[in-house]
């Protein structure tokens, strides 16, 4: 398993709806909540990814296709 860290900001339109879950439910990803900071006009969270390496890339890619804007953290990745 590998892990991943990565910041997420949300466009308002995605802001109330489930993408996290949607994500880790159909890429089989484990996400840890590190911080997050929400408005009515913007979301921003910091997750903690967790899965094999396709499953990583497969969780990124649904993420940027729904319009969530993924930028990676220095020194994410921590293989276990």
């Amino acid at each position: 398993m590998a892990k991943k860290q990565v910041t997420l900001v949300f466009p308002q339109h995605l802001i109330k709806e489930p993408v996290i879950y949607m994500m880790a439910k159909e890429c089989e990803i484990v996400p840890n909540i590190r911080r997050a900071k929400v408005t009515e006009t913007m979301g921003e969270v910091t997750l903690e990814l967790e899965g094999s390496d396709q499953a990583l890339k497969s969780a990124i890619a649904f993420l940027e296709k729904k319009g969530v804007k993924v930028e990676p953290l220095v020194g994410d990745v921590v293989s276990g």
